[in-house]
């Protein structure tokens, strides 16, 4: 049966307008028969401002959401921060049950807020990584020990022609692996 003309609530995939995903979402989510999800992941990041919190979209300018195409395609279309339903030529594919399902149970192991994962960082001594900030901004050196506790770790740094200990904070570095659940990774 042809996705575009079944009556019954298939997941399809949205296309939002720029940075409009959460927009989206909550509009979406008024109208009736229709459920909607985003995941997304928050983790802490470096900038100039120092380390601060980020949440960004799983699928950045995406979403899932499940309706009936034939009955409310035209209302979710037109749902301010929506920009279209994706669609392949003239096909408009649904999105498995079991693929959303599959991501659904992966956030909720990981969650601790609506529809995010708390991506953590993981550094392990050998670890080659670039400071991100301070006066060592640039650099380059190996972990050389790692104290999770006080969220600092010692790198070795090459300046002046030698190998100097230097203690940082760990979100200072901008190279560190972060911590990607299981599942997720590209292997």
């Amino acid at each position: 049966m042809d996705s575009e003309k079944g009556s019954e609530p298939n997941w399809y995939v949205l296309r939002t307008q720029l940075k409009r995903e959460r927009l989206a979402t909550a509009n979406l989510r008024r109208l009736e028969g229709v459920e909607v999800f985003l995941p997304r992941l928050r983790y802490q990041k470096t900038t100039r401002r120092g380390r601060v919190w980020w949440v960004e979209p799983l699928f950045p300018g995406y979403l899932l959401a499940k309706f009936s195409h034939l009955e409310l395609s035209r209302a979710v279309t037109y749902t301010a921060g929506v920009s279209r339903i994706v669609t392949f030529g003239d096909d408009t594919p649904a999105v498995p049950d079991q693929f959303v399902e599959d991501l659904q149970a992966e956030m909720a192991r990981h969650q601790t807020d609506d529809e995010e994962i708390v991506v953590n960082w993981k550094v392990e001594v050998g670890d080659e990584v670039e400071l991100g900030e301070g006066p060592f901004k640039g650099m380059e050196g190996r972990v050389v020990e790692v104290r999770p506790g006080a969220e600092r770790v010692s790198l070795l740094l090459e300046f002046l022609g030698e190998s100097k200990p230097v203690e940082v904070s760990l979100y200072s570095l901008i190279l560190a692996n972060p911590d990607i659940p299981e599942g997720w990774k590209g292997d």
